[in-house]
Parts: structure tokens; C-alpha cells; sequence
């Protein structure tokens, strides 16, 4: 692969370049992640038989042997994301759900601990569309996250997150549940070739809202898109450009067709886009209870955790790798039944 990068024309085609590069680069790391893995086995057996003669710390054999188990578990979680997509960026939305303030709140929460699970694993970040609530939080955000395997893992995340808490916006200091939905989309860093017919589009401008500075609110800089034939809706008022926007709302729809397209699942994503309309109880993939005492529990893969201050400050990794795990089983299940 280096020896194709190396041909002259290689940068002719400036995407098609950036993604075999990419791809390199995923290969060498996985490499490297390999020759770790049995540096790290050698130095475990090493100490062990150390320690056996009493001339090694137990303290120092963990240390060691945690580091061992935390990169199986990293080669285990790029074993089972084997989807070509799943290397891919990611695009993900947040949407309150029925309960103004309260869940506006929940879902900027929610985009809090996103944030910080993004700086944990040193990918990054950029907004596409963000409209602040009336009082506080968030009404609807789209963001685009980059990184190796982005999409792979936080295709996990995608359903209804449901917080119960004592409300601080409820002068009676009683518990509220909230809920907020998370939707994840691929996003290949090479144009997506998804045939749109313009006839198909209904776009609008308008002045976006809140802050950004008075260019940005004095023009109609903010775009929406309405694909008509799949009832998709997508917008951005993030650039002051009327242009900018308007690029990166069609790059979040290309991505969300390409996704219809590459699994063929038009009714399930159907029944994805109507659940956008009720999220509400008993569709939630993910409770976070913060009164009468503290829990995180995941719905799907019965993973829970009683350190929900760690759960909200991006540390989520158990969660993905549980649900990806349990991907698996069910995707093992299938292929013996």
C-alpha cells in the first residue's frame, strides 16, 4: 500500500488519497497495538516468575497485567469492527424529547459527556448545527466526530437516553425523568456517491439563532434540507457562510441515505426516524439515575455502573465494548441458527 502513495500521480485524486492514507495509518496502528500485545505478554510472564521468587511487587505484576488486558480488549474491540463503515467518522444528532427545559438540559448533558469521551480517545470534534434552548440546554445538535473507528463505536450510543433526577429547575425539588435520543451516521471521509435528484429537495433559509455574532443573525446564513422522497430532514446554521452551511447539511444528507443505501434497511430506518416522535418510556437503551441513588444501567446489555459522575465525564468505553460484544453473540447466534 505504501508503494501505491508513492506513485506520481497519487494526489490526483485529492479523497481517494486522504482515505488510502487513512487507511495505512489504521493498519500500521493495529500493527503496533499487535507488537505491544506481546511485548506486554513477555513482561507479565517475566514478573510473574519474578514474583513467584518473591523479587517482584504484587503491585507492580498488576500494573503490568492491567496494562495486558486493556490492549486485548482494544485488539478484541477492532476485531469485531469489521463493517468497512465502521473505520469511518461518525455524524451524530441529539434531540430533546417531549418536557421543554428539562430535557433540553438533559440532551446538552448529554452532549457534555460526548465531548469529553472525544477528548478521551484524542479524536475530534467539529459542530454542524446547534440551536440552543429557550432557557437552557440544547433544542437540536448535530455534530460530526473524526476519528479511527469513530463510527464503530459510537454506532452503540444510537436510541433513547431517559435521566431521572431531582430537577434543579423545579422550585419543589421533585424527581423528573427526561429523555433525549442519539442518532449516529457514518461519514466516509471520500465524497459519498448517493444520486440525489434536485427536484427531490425542498431547501430553506432562514436567520439562525442565538449566538454567533451579528453577520450571523442579520442573514438568512441557515439551511434545511427535506429530502421528500424519505421525509429526511437535515439543517445547519453553524457557518456564517449561507455556502458552508449549505455543504455540510448536504454532507449529513448524503450520509444518511448512503447509510439506507449500504444496509438496505429503508423500513428500519423508517422506524428509526419515527421513533424521533415518541421518545418517551419503555424505548430507552439506556437509564442514568441520579435519585434515589446513583446508576447507570444499559438496557440492552444489562452493563451498570454506580459511578455515574465517571459515566458523564466521557467515560463510557464499558458500555461500547459490551454492546459490541453483544452484537457479536447475536450476529454468532444467527450465523449457527
Amino acid at each position: 500500500m505504501r508503494q501505491v502513495s508513492a506513485a506520481p500521480d497519487f494526489w490526483n485524486d485529492n479523497a481517494a488519497a486522504s482515505s488510502h492514507l487513512k487507511t495505512i495509518s489504521i493498519l500500521e496502528k493495529e500493527i503496533k497495538l499487535w507488537e505491544k500485545l506481546a511485548t506486554l505478554q513477555g513482561d507479565v510472564q517475566v514478573l510473574m516468575e519474578f514474583g513467584e521468587t518473591g523479587d517482584t511487587e504484587l503491585e507492580e505484576i498488576n500494573v503490568e497485567l492491567n496494562k495486558f488486558v486493556s490492549t486485548i480488549e482494544n485488539l478484541e474491540l477492532k476485531m469485531i469492527l469489521g463493517d468497512p463503515l465502521d473505520t469511518e467518522d461518525a455524524i451524530m444528532t441529539i434531540h430533546p424529547g417531549a418536557g421543554g427545559t428539562e430535557s433540553q438540559d438533559w440532551a446538552e448533558m448529554l452532549y457534555r459527556m460526548y465531548s469529553r469521551w472525544v477528548e478521551r480517545n484524542a479524536f475530534k470534534k467539529e459542530i454542524m448545527d446547534y440551536q440552543p434552548g429557550d432557557e437552557a440546554g440544547i433544542k437540536d445538535l448535530t455534530i460530526e466526530i473524526k476519528g479511527d473507528y469513530a463510527y464503530g463505536l459510537l454506532k452503540a450510543e444510537a436510541g433513547v437516553h431517559r435521566l431521572v433526577r431531582i430537577s434543579p429547575f423545579d422550585s419543589n425539588n421533585r424527581r423528573h425523568t427526561s429523555f433525549a435520543s442519539v442518532f449516529v451516521y457514518p461519514s466516509p471521509e471520500q465524497e459519498i456517491e448517493v444520486e440525489i435528484n434536485p427536484n427531490d429537495l425542498r431547501i430553506d433559509t432562514y436567520r439562525a439563532s442565538g449566538a454567533g455574532g451579528q453577520h450571523v443573525n442579520k442573514t438568512d446564513s441557515a439551511i434545511r434540507i427535506t429530502h421528500n422522497p424519505t421525509g429526511i430532514v437535515v439543517q445547519c446554521q453553524n457557518e456564517r457562510s449561507q455556502h458552508k452551511n449549505k455543504a455540510s447539511a448536504m454532507k449529513v444528507l448524503k450520509a444518511r441515505l448512503y447509510r439506507l443505501e449500504v444496509e438496505k434497511e429503508k423500513e428500519t430506518m423508517k422506524d428509526l426516524e419515527d421513533s424521533k416522535m415518541d421518545i418517551a418510556w419503555g424505548s430507552q437503551i439506556r437509564s442514568y439515575v441520579f435519585h434515589p441513588y446513583n446508576m447507570v444501567k444499559d438496557h440492552r446489555t444489562k452493563e451498570e455502573t454506580g459511578n455515574i459522575s465517571a459515566v458523564m465525564d466521557g467515560n463510557i468505553d464499558k458500555f461500547i465494548h459490551a454492546y459490541l460484544m453483544h452484537q457479536l453473540g447475536k450476529t454468532v447466534e444467527v450465523e449457527e441458527t
